[in-house]
């Protein structure tokens, strides 16, 4: 698993544009199956790739409320594409997973539990944002007392190359949640694009043992002082790009005594419930159990899979969903993303990565809704902040 370095400033190496692929064939070399951004039926996804020529080269994208375009940019970079709608957690947390297996016999069942075993990855182009949900996700799963030895040992076996961003798109705020743009921990290695119409470069860094190793390896240079400045150039360009912000500040404490807030019937009157939020999300963890079995009766599986709390039936109970309503389902998802994730994990579960934003498909703006809420409310009292956190927990 990747260990950053604390309190050691970065050495900044160049790795050139025309020797990426040495990278890549490096990190095959070591054994890891590659996977990175690559385009699909018109969208940035992460799938694997073999070569350099695989990844998004000279396409961009614009992102909006609702809206998702690609298209073909003047600059060859390869990175010049922002998070699609697809996040890196398929491969550490996937979609589906068989939990067990039983067999009939001699009048039982043997019931044998999936061994897991994980593929070796090297995640290619994983944005600051993606970091910061990976991370979220580490506490998740195995940061309490209780571990999921599935994912513990697919993240011990994944390499992460980080990518600083070089632009961002309109739908982003990581700036506001203090994930990006620019990677600080979390990764092996970190590359920062730099391009003009005379010299198309990385400036590399390693943040572990391992990314140590595989820098070693490859034909760079130290950087010098115009090359780093330029990098840095970049990233605060980048963030003075955000167009969207989300105050943090008392936020958690306002949401739990916000319950009866009216903007939760507005946005209700437009919400689907259709769950792309929380699909495209990359901290999301809600999972469902299904059990399944063969037309013989002779073999049956229990399945792990994606859930999401804007279905009626996640918060099924005896005598019927005690979330009813689109009102009381966005309302949780919203709460405990930025207030009761707090209170289980000592972060927020948002990232700042926009993708609910222009993923959603009637364009509802979680920023807007914080500041709507943020604007109209009057500020709790800790006797109101307590019981409303407490009736949000029932």
């Amino acid at each position: 698993m990747t260990q950053s370095k604390k309190n050691k400033p970065p050495k900044l190496y160049v790795l050139e544009r025309r020797d990426f692929q040495e990278l890549l064939t490096a990190l095959s070399a070591d054994g890891y199956q590659l996977i990175g951004p690559t385009l699909r039926e018109g969208a940035v996804t992460y799938a694997e790739i073999t070569a350099v020529e695989d990844l998004p080269i000279g396409y961009t994208d614009d992102q909006e409320k609702g809206t998702y375009r690609l298209h073909q940019a003047r600059e060859p970079r390869l990175f010049g594409c922002g998070p699609g709608p697809h996040s890196w957690k398929k491969y550490l947390f996937p979609a589906r997973m068989r939990l067990w297996q039983a067999q009939r016999s001699n009048g039982g069942f043997t019931v044998q539990a999936d061994a897991h075993t994980p593929d070796k990855l090297a995640l290619i182009g994983v944005r600051a944002c993606e970091l910061q949900a990976i991370a979220i996700q580490d506490r998740v799963f195995t940061g309490g007392a209780y571990v999921d030895p599935a994912y513990q040992a697919q993240r011990e076996n994944t390499f992460i190359v980080a990518v600083n961003c070089g632009r961002a798109n309109k739908t982003c705020f990581c700036t506001s949640m203090h994930t990006g743009p620019k990677a600080v921990s979390g990764y092996d290695l970190a590359l920062t694009e730099v391009y003009t119409p005379e010299q198309h470069y990385f400036l590399i860094e390693s943040g572990s043992p391992s990314g140590d190793e595989v820098l070693h390896a490859l034909p760079t240079r130290p950087a010098a002082v115009d090359e780093v400045e330029a990098g840095e150039a970049i990233i605060a360009a980048t963030s003075a790009q955000m167009e969207r912000s989300l105050e943090t500040k008392g936020l958690k404490d306002l949401l739990y005594a916000s319950y009866d807030h009216q903007r939760w019937d507005a946005v209700a009157a437009r919400c689907l419930a259709c769950g792309n939020c929380t699909m495209v999300c990359p901290t999301c963890f809600c999972t469902t159990v299904e059990d399944v079995t063969d037309l013989s009766g002779d073999t049956a599986e229990r399945w792990r899979k994606w859930d999401s709390c804007f279905t009626m039936e996640f918060s099924y109970i005896v005598g019927g969903s005690i979330r009813s309503t689109a009102k009381a389902r966005y309302r949780q998802w919203l709460t405990h993303k930025l207030a009761t994730w707090v209170d289980q994990f000592g972060t927020m579960g948002c990232v700042g990565c926009g993708r609910c934003i222009t993923w959603c498909p009637v364009g509802i703006d979680i920023t807007e809704e914080v500041r709507e809420i943020q604007t109209t409310s009057v500020a709790p009292t800790a006797a109101v902040t307590e019981r409303k956190r407490k009736r949000e927990n029932t």
